[in-house]
C-alpha cells in the first residue's frame, strides 16, 4: 500500500477557487435583505470606502514600498538640561535595550561635544531635536561625526518651526534658507533636514492631509536648498486606525521616492515615528499603554526606521524612570518577544493594506499637486490655507468625539467617576495660550479629550 506524501502536496489544490463575486453573493444572502453597502461598507475621514473583504481578483499589482521591519530601532527621547544627568540617562537607556537616542536641546549653551563623547555610539543612531538654529552648533556635530563615523540626524526644520511657532528661527542671516544652504555646502557626515509631519497629525489633519502636507513641506526644501546629499528625516505621529496607519507610512515612502527622483535625490528617507497625542487621556491613563502599543505596531509594520514610544503618563508627569521604562519595554516586547523584527515587509501581500496604500497615495498625490498648482506649501502656509484645512478636519473629528461616535474608553465611554487627577498634575496638559507677535497663526496641537477633562477637573 502506498501512502501519499502530504508534505509535498499543495493542500489548496483540493479546494475550488472562489471569486470575489461569489463571496459577495454569499454575503448578500446571509444579510437576508439588508443592503450590502449600507450594512458592511463604511467611509473613512479620507473618503475611502472600506469593504468587508478584499480579494485577489480585485487587487492590482503589489506596490513596492521599500520597507523593512528588521531595520526599526528603539529610540529613547531625552530632554537635555543638566548634561551630566542626560548622559547618565542615555547610558541607562542603552543598557536597558534602546538602540537609538533622540536628544531635545533648547539652546546652544549645551556642550554638545562632551555629550557626544561620553556616550558609546558604536551601535546606535542619534537624532537631535534642536529648538534653535546655529550653524556653529551643527558644525561641532559634523566634526564629531567625521572622526567617529557615527549616524547622526540633526533634524533642522525651519518650515516646521514657522508652522508650529508662527515665526522663523532667529538666525544672523536674513533667511533660514540661507543658513540651510551654508550648512549644506559644508556638511556631508550628518543629515541636517527634517520634516515635522507629526505636527499635522497632532493638530487633527486627516491621513491624506498628513501625507500631502509632509510632501509639500519637503518639496520646499528640494526647491530652496541647493544641494541635499544626505537622507531627509520625517518625524511622523501614528494614530489609532491600525491598518490605515500602516498604509500611511508605506504611501509616504512611495511618494517621497517619486518626488525625490525628480530632483535626482536617490537616498531613501528616514522615518522616526511617535504615537499620536490626539487620543491620549488624563483619566483612565493606563489605557494609553494599549493605544501606544497598537500605534507602535502600525509604525513597525509600516516600515518606520526608528520608533520613540510615548510614556503612558507623558501628558501630566515630567520625564521619569518608570514611565520611560514601561514605554521602552513595550517596544522591546514587540521586537524581542513578538519577533516583529524578523520579517521584511510584513504587510506585503495583504490585499486590504495594498488597497489602502494605493488609495492614500493617489489621494495624497492629488492634494500635493493641487498645493503646488496654487503656489506651493509655503505660500499656502503663510496665507493660512493649511491651518484652515487642518482645523476643518480637526473640528469634524471633535464633533464625532463629542457626540460619542468616536470613542475613547475611560473618557467618553465607561468613564470611572471615582478617578481623580488634579493632585497628580506635574505638567499643564492642555493647549497653552501664549499671546505674542507672530508672522502667521501657528498650527496648534490639541487632544480630543481636552474639553471633557477640563470640565471633570473643575468638579474635583
Amino acid at each position: 500500500m502506498k501512502t501519499k506524501n502530504t508534505m509535498s502536496t499543495n493542500l489548496f489544490e483540493d479546494f475550488d477557487l472562489v471569486s470575489s463575486k461569489q463571496w459577495k453573493q454569499k454575503i448578500q444572502y446571509e444579510l437576508k435583505g439588508a443592503d450590502y453597502n449600507e450594512t458592511l461598507v463604511w467611509n473613512s475621514p479620507e473618503d475611502i470606502m472600506v469593504k468587508p473583504f478584499y480579494h485577489k481578483d480585485e487587487n492590482s499589482t503589489a506596490l513596492n514600498s521599500g520597507t523593512k521591519a528588521t531595520e526599526f530601532k528603539i529610540c529613547q527621547n531625552i530632554f537635555v538640561f543638566d548634561i551630566s544627568k542626560s548622559i547618565e540617562r542615555a547610558q541607562d537607556a542603552l543598557n536597558r535595550g534602546a538602540d537609538s537616542l533622540r536628544f531635545t536641546i533648547e539652546n546652544e549653551t549645551i556642550d554638545i561635544t562632551l555629550l557626544l563623547e561620553k556616550i558609546a555610539f558604536q551601535r546606535i543612531t542619534v537624532y537631535f531635536n534642536l529648538r534653535f538654529f546655529s550653524i556653529d552648533f551643527v558644525k561641532k556635530i559634523e566634526d564629531f561625526a567625521k572622526k567617529s563615523n557615527v549616524t547622526i540626524f540633526c533634524n533642522l526644520d525651519p518650515i516646521g518651526q514657522l508652522a508650529k511657532d508662527g515665526n522663523w528661527f532667529s538666525t544672523p542671516e536674513k533667511s533660514n534658507f540661507n543658513s540651510l544652504n551654508t550648512i549644506a555646502s559644508s556638511t556631508n557626515s550628518v543629515s541636517f533636514i527634517s520634516v515635522n509631519g507629526a505636527l499635522y497629525q497632532n493638530a487633527g489633519a486627516t491621513i491624506v492631509q498628513q501625507i500631502a502636507y509632509s510632501l509639500g513641506h519637503v518639496n520646499e526644501y528640494f526647491n530652496r536648498v541647493e544641494s541635499i546629499s544626505t537622507p531627509i528625516v520625517f518625524e511622523i505621529a501614528v494614530g489609532t486606525n491600525y491598518f490605515f496607519e500602516i498604509a500611511k507610512l508605506r504611501a509616504l515612502r512611495i511618494l517621497f521616492n517619486l518626488i525625490a527622483k525628480e530632483y535626482n535625490h536617490t537616498l531613501p528617507c528616514n522615518i522616526i515615528a511617535f504615537p499620536t497625542k490626539r487620543n491620549k487621556t488624563l483619566y483612565d491613563y493606563n489605557v494609553n499603554m494599549l493605544r501606544t502599543t497598537t500605534e507602535c505596531m502600525s509604525a513597525i509594520l509600516g516600515g518606520a526606521d526608528a520608533i520613540a514610544n510615548l510614556p503612558y503618563d507623558a501628558l501630566y508627569h515630567k520625564d521619569n524612570e518608570f514611565g520611560d521604562r514601561i514605554a521602552r519595554n513595550q517596544l522591546l516586547i514587540l521586537k524581542k518577544e513578538s519577533y516583529f523584527d524578523k520579517v521584511n515587509n510584513p504587510a506585503d501581500g495583504s490585499y486590504y493594506i495594498e488597497n489602502l496604500t494605493q488609495q492614500l497615495a493617489e489621494k495624497a498625490l492629488a492634494l500635493f499637486k493641487d498645493i503646488e498648482a496654487n503656489g506651493g506649501f509655503l505660500k499656502q502656509l503663510n496665507e493660512g490655507t493649511i491651518k484652515r484645512k487642518i482645523q476643518e478636519s480637526a473640528d469634524a473629528a471633535q464633533e464625532l468625539f463629542d457626540s460619542g461616535k468616536e470613542i475613547l474608553l475611560g473618557t467618553n465611554k465607561h468613564p470611572n467617576k471615582q478617578d481623580k487627577m488634579k493632585h497628580d498634575l506635574e505638567l499643564f496638559p492642555f493647549v497653552k495660550v501664549k499671546p505674542r507677535k507672530t508672522l502667521i497663526t501657528p498650527i496648534i496641537e490639541k487632544r480630543l479629550a481636552e474639553k471633557i477633562e477640563q470640565e471633570r477637573l473643575e468638579l474635583e
